[in-house]
């Protein structure tokens, strides 16, 4: 049998959180539309942070409201027990929350110690869990931090057998600036796979040195069935200099089906999504392949 892999496509949240447009909820919502008509069945829709902090994620609670009943699996970023609050009032039934390689790094996003993180995902995963919301953990950072530089593999092995034991449903490995190679990649992830599975486990490859499709290659030979990608390639962190775009989900996608796998992607429809990405942003580069599959696949 073909083996499945799952595509949690984040433009809609981490696409678009450092684009210069601010798009509003119902240009949010018109994306994420295009992604479920491509057959996308996970989806980052929205962030619960401050439209202070970051303007583009205005308007969570609309949006959230207006995907209500979709079957598919959208999923909300939290950063602590206020966002959790704010978003299982909303009803959103799927929360991210972060995690940090390096104090730095949490005390630029957050303001917090990478202690006082993990301790709110803690907080929030005991009352997910009481609530039958599903709680993801994404560990930031996790191959080198902007501030602080390389980051020990240690950190995340230590950090990945505490909350996949503390029972997160799943446990991401974020390049959060794009800083990680195959080989890194291959080895963070085999060791990972081998201790606790790959079944919970997922990558974040940012695409900043031109690596993003080999992390997710290295990745997926080391065990690893589920990846973050970003339709259009949007992406970028506010807190993180240095940050670009996502991998993109059509490259990913492409490469993936190309190998033998299937991730139920409809490609076509996804090569509309990324167009409407496009025009919505203005900025959207497209994945790597686009001129490719804009002559082969696009209709």
């Amino acid at each position: 049998m073909t083996e499945q892999v799952t595509i949690n496509d984040v433009g809609p949240r981490d696409g678009l959180q450092n684009q210069k447009k601010v798009l509003s909820p119902e240009q949010r919502v018109s994306l994420v539309h295009a992604l479920l008509a491509a057959s996308v069945k996970h989806i980052e829709i929205a962030a619960f942070v401050s439209p202070k902090a970051v303007p583009a994620m205005a308007g969570a609670a609309e949006i959230v409201a207006a995907l209500e009943g979709e079957s598919a699996d959208l999923a909300v970023l939290i950063p602590n027990e206020k966002g959790y609050d704010l978003a299982t009032a909303a009803g959103a039934q799927s929360v991210t929350t972060v995690l940090y390689g390096t104090d730095e790094m949490a005390q630029a996003n957050v303001r917090m110690t990478m202690a006082e993180a993990d301790a709110a995902t803690v907080a929030i995963l005991e009352r997910a869990r009481a609530d039958g919301v599903e709680c993801t953990a994404t560990i930031s950072v996790a191959f080198e931090c902007p501030f602080a530089g390389p980051v020990d593999p240690e950190v995340i092995w230590d950090s990945a057998e505490r909350f996949l034991a503390l029972g997160v449903d799943r446990y991401v490995v974020a390049d959060t600036i794009g800083a990680a190679n195959p080989a890194q990649t291959r080895t963070l992830m085999e060791t990972l796979v081998k201790r606790h599975g790959a079944e919970r486990l997922a990558c974040h490859f940012h695409d900043t040195r031109a690596m993003g499709l080999a992390n997710v290659y290295a990745a997926a030979s080391a065990g690893i069935r589920r990846f973050d990608a970003s339709i259009g390639g949007l992406g970028g962190c506010p807190f993180a200099p240095g940050a670009s775009g996502n991998v993109a989900t059509e490259d990913v996608v492409m490469m993936l089906e190309q190998m033998g796998f299937q991730t139920g992607v409809d490609l076509p429809a996804l090569m509309r999504a990324s167009a409407l990405a496009q025009e919505l942003t203005g900025t959207a580069p497209g994945g790597r392949a686009r001129a490719w599959l804009e002559r082969n696949v696009a209709a």
